[in-house]
């Protein structure tokens, strides 16, 4: 199969150039005028793709080669462009930044190569002239592979600047597309962890979103993109798939014989190769309810997880901590995701039923799989607020930020993992959990630094590190059967 949808990725010299406001408003930008528009955003993101949704009306899917895999990448796009008129790619930090020590790993100009996509460079041209010509031929000549075929200048004083700028970048040979000028920043506003989420701003995001729009219609030629877009080579591969995902892994390894702490011989969980187990899916027998946090507090998920629980057998209905008193009935399993609970720490005390149904949930031994706020959540308290109880820790906010990929191995058997999971994660929060970690940690981190973190207990599986699911299906497939049969 040969994917041909037109695309473009929108890449930037440095974070913040401007790349989340002609991205998004690209996006709705073409939308406006008729286009099926498939929004992405390269790395681990959760907030941009809720802007991205919001101008799109589609689901706002991510591309991280460090998370799933050079060789998802591809899949996974072609996945959320199926059906679509054109795909714009939003970048991650500078074009050739990624994951730290790993080369172009996880970069924006390495996804642009797997989607070989042409890339429009959004420059902050607010402090240079001529100058300009010098960055845009670097980033153009840098890596021969990455085509850069335009510019966007941002940030643009005056008419006179405008034509410095574009005399200078004349003798560069890459074409000026878009010019936005100087003026009030578009009303995103930002906190401890970066924007504020779409589901939290209601009306006040769809007013930001339009007048994104707004700046890039008026300022770029929307006709030249879409040319651009159109002279992207095509894709060859199948589109990622939830059910094919699920036959094709490899089924989960046997549990250790003692889950828990790190085997004291030399061929650890954190050295020791997976341990393979012999084939066979899950039954696909009845439907189970698997319950998914939503609402302002939980707003960090890949679209995949619940595509995954469905293929497996599940019927995922979502629910808001803020609002529902209780689970919604007939719950057999619960995932609660990343987002703000610190935010909404005072609500979600206050919501004691529900607090209630999720500890009786996890004491009945029911799979919880929690992750970084869902971790929180599950805390006997968050700065000193009563939470669910589930676990013997306590959580509070730290002034320090922990952000960065991970390369983590399961080091206990749970709902979720069999000891011996290698998996490949993301942390990315200003929390600090007390005790770090549990009598049956979840993860044994192998890299950047070697330390176990999580908990595993009954059927919970909680810590704070990100992952996506589309890496290893096998852990979807897992969840749904332990729904089954606990």
């Amino acid at each position: 199969m040969v994917t041909s949808v037109p695309r473009l990725v929108i890449a930037a010299p440095s974070s913040g150039s401007g790349k989340t406001t002609v991205a998004t408003g690209l996006m709705a930008a073409l939308t406006a005028r008729g286009l099926a528009v498939s929004p992405h955003k390269v790395g681990p993101d959760y907030i941009d793709p809720g802007y991205h949704a919001l101008a799109t009306g589609r689901v706002g899917r991510n591309l991280d080669a460090y998370l799933c895999g050079p060789e998802l990448v591809g899949p996974l796009f072609a996945h959320g462009a199926r059906g679509c008129d054109i795909a714009v790619v939003e970048g991650v930090m500078g074009l050739y930044d990624g994951a730290a020590g790993e080369g172009e790993l996880a970069s924006t100009a390495q996804v642009a190569k797997l989607l070989r996509a042409p890339v429009v460079l959004v420059v902050d041209a607010s402090s240079q002239s001529r100058s300009v010509a010098a960055l845009v031929h670097g980033f153009a000549s840098f890596d021969p592979e990455v085509r850069i075929g335009g510019v966007i200048l941002n940030k643009v004083g005056s008419d006179r600047h405008e034509a410095l700028l574009r005399e200078a970048l004349d003798s560069v040979g890459v074409p000026v597309l878009g010019v936005l000028r100087r003026a009030a920043p578009v009303e995103t506003p930002s906190r401890h962890l970066g924007l504020v989420p779409v589901a939290e701003r209601g009306a006040l995001a769809v007013e930001a979103v339009a007048a994104m729009a707004a700046q890039v219609a008026g300022g770029c030629d929307l006709a030249a993109l879409v040319a651009l877009a159109r002279s992207a080579g095509p894709l060859a591969g199948a589109g990622w798939d939830a059910g094919e995902a699920l036959v094709s892994s490899p089924p989960p390894p046997p549990p250790f014989p003692s889950p828990g702490a790190l085997p004291p011989d030399s061929r650890s969980a954190l050295d020791g190769p997976r341990p393979q187990a012999p084939d066979g899916l899950v039954d696909a027998g009845r439907p189970v309810r698997v319950a998914v946090a939503g609402g302002a507090a939980f707003t960090f998920s890949y679209s995949e997880h619940a595509e995954l629980l469905t293929a497996a057998g599940a019927e995922v209905v979502v629910f808001d901590p803020l609002r529902d008193e209780e689970l919604p009935e007939g719950t057999a399993g619960l995932v609660v995701g990343g987002g703000f609970p610190e935010v909404y720490a005072s609500e979600l005390s206050a919501n004691e039923g529900l607090r209630k149904s999720v500890a009786e949930l996890a004491l009945s031994g029911a799979p919880v799989a929690a992750e970084c706020a869902g971790l929180l959540y599950l805390c006997r308290d968050l700065d000193g607020l009563p939470m669910c109880g589930v676990l013997d820790a306590s959580a509070r906010m730290s002034e320090r930020l922990t952000l960065g990929y991970r390369d983590a191995v399961a080091v206990s058997d749970s709902a979720l993992a069999g000891a011996g999971t290698r998996m490949r994660g993301h942390e990315f929060h200003r929390t600090v959990v007390e005790p770090g970690a549990g009598s049956a940690p979840a993860w044994g981190m192998r890299a950047p630094e070697r330390r176990v973190e999580g908990f595993v207990e009954r059927g919970v599986h909680a810590s704070y590190l990100h992952t996506h699911w589309a890496s290893e299906p096998g852990v979807a497939r897992r969840f749904v059967e332990r729904c089954r049969t606990s």
